[in-house]
């Protein structure tokens, strides 16, 4: 058993660790390992430690704990995922509310070229199902990865008809990995580990509380380059998923539907108060995605005449296969978001680069 990772899971279930402490507590000390070595005097000087929580890092208790979730995972055929793995969604990685780590079983790439949640109200229409269905038909053009939640109504027919039509379709679970919420959609959950896959924060045996739905829908929203509400009421998760993708600069949107219909109220609100454009079929989602653009800015890079860190960026985008955010791209190629900024004006200009919507970039043809 790999003791870093055993480290981190039981840095993971520390009480009063939380994601975001975590990563703290990693950066300031090289690694989980090295947390756990640390004396308390120096667990004090961290920010955000106390007394108490030096206190319960110095017990060590969560190893007991992190040995034991291992083992489950084990026995599920289930991928414990931590923030720092090669294949952790960069998508994710990036927000600053991200998980420090995931619970993945099935068979998919989780960093996928192209990305859409599928959202919407439980009580689903005969007219919200059949615009899924047009939605996720359309998609198939782009090999375009189908994400939800696996709920009632909208999210499990987004699912189905993703298998229908032979995209990777990922659900994210309000649940642990060994509870398929609501039970009735266990055989779909089934079908999709051989063409997506499950995916959850929670560890084994956490039940679906109504606390851990809107948690659950930030890691929708996080996951997707552009979510669609398609039936929503006034109040409810499907708008809460929108509003957080708004939070992370995605681009939302909403398909129409009839005035004084209960269930079209939330999608009209989203259109009517500018948090989501209007989708009527996939030339909106082309439009504002730039898409079209993005499949054309596909040939070989042509780096000469450009300055080291011009070059880095024109690479780091052709390595990505498509096209990547501000943030990933100083991630990527270590650049301080103010001398990035700079570059890739001066790219543009050279008629390198393309900007897209949501402060992401790519080649140019």
């Amino acid at each position: 058993m790999d003791q870093s990772r055993v480290s981190f899971l039981a840095l993971h279930f520390t009480p009063g660790v939380g994601d975001v402490l975590l990563r703290q507590l990693i950066s300031y000390s090289g690694s989980a390992d090295e947390v756990f070595k640390k004396p308390k005097g120096k667990l004090l000087k961290i920010p955000g430690i106390g007394e108490v929580l030096a206190q319960a890092i110095a017990s060590k208790a969560g190893f007991r704990e992190a040995e034991k979730e291992l083992q489950l995972a084990d026995q599920n055929n289930t991928e414990i995922l931590f923030y720092f793995d090669k294949h952790f969604p960069e998508r994710l990685k990036l927000l600053p509310d991200a998980p420090a780590l995931l619970y993945v079983k099935g068979n998919t790439n989780l960093r996928a070229r192209k990305t859409v949640g599928i959202v919407g109200t439980r009580q689903a229409t005969a007219y919200g199902k059949s615009q899924v269905e047009k939605i996720v038909a359309e998609l198939t053009k782009h090999n375009a990865q189908i994400i939800s939640g696996l709920a009632y109504g909208i999210d499990i027919h987004a699912h189905k008809m993703a298998l229908q039509y032979r995209l990777s379709t990922v659900a994210v679970m309000g649940s642990g990995m060994d509870i398929i919420y609501p039970a009735t959609h266990r055989d779909t959950a089934k079908k999709m580990l051989a063409q997506g896959a499950l995916l959850t924060e929670n560890r084994f045996g956490t039940k679906p509380d109504a606390h851990n739905f809107p948690a659950r829908n930030r890691i929708i929203a996080g996951l997707c380059d552009a979510v669609i509400v398609v039936e929503a009421a006034e109040k409810g998760g499907a708008l809460i998923t929108a509003d957080i993708a708004n939070s992370y600069n995605k681009d939302v949107f909403a398909v129409p539907g009839n005035l004084g219909n209960s269930f079209s109220e939330g999608c009209n609100k989203l259109i009517k108060t500018n948090r989501a454009h209007l989708y009527t079929g996939l030339h909106d989602l082309e439009y504002i995605m730039n898409w079209k653009a993005e499949e054309a800015a596909s040939a070989e890079v042509t780096v000469a005449g450009l300055e080291p860190d011009e070059q880095k960026i024109l690479l780091a985008l052709k390595a990505a296969g498509g096209n990547l955010s501000v943030d990933e791209l100083s991630w990527k190629t270590e650049t301080a978001a103010g001398l990035l900024a700079a570059h890739l004006l001066a790219l543009e200009i050279k008629n390198k680069i393309v900007a897209l919507p949501g402060k992401r970039f790519a080649l140019k043809k």
